[in-house]
């Protein structure tokens, strides 16, 4: 157990500094006042997410201790999002489309209402 918690931090301190890097392009790059640093994360730690699932399902070319330092720690800590993707990939191989409608609208929704309130309670603090 130990040495598998090592792998996930040490695989969610590499992702967490590239995170760092990749999102500093919200301080340089414009597009329609979108955060494209952010927009990047998520598109590209889910592409590699998507990309090691495949490998490690069907061709069980990772082993369990590559994929828990890669997709765990290093694409967990480079975006979460990667990791909602990858299991709404899950739902929709395992044909639970409801459970994969419901599951991203809650996210988004409870995620979005999470973050106003929590800001809203910070200013009446």
């Amino acid at each position: 157990m130990f040495k598998q918690v090592l792998l996930v931090g040490l695989g969610g301190f590499l992702g967490s500094i590239a995170r760092f890097f990749v999102s500093r392009l919200n301080l340089t790059v414009q597009l329609w006042s979108i955060p494209v640093g952010t927009l990047a994360v998520n598109v590209i730690g889910s592409f590699v997410i998507g990309f090691l699932t495949g490998l490690s399902v069907r061709n069980h070319l990772i082993s369990i201790e590559w994929r828990l330092f890669l997709m765990v720690g290093v694409c967990g800590g480079f975006t979460t999002f990667s990791s909602f993707s990858n299991e709404n990939l899950t739902l929709m191989h395992n044909g639970q489309i409801g459970s994969l409608l419901i599951y991203t609208s809650l996210s988004i929704i409870l995620g979005f209402l999470a973050v106003y309130f929590g800001y809203l309670l910070s200013r009446n603090l």
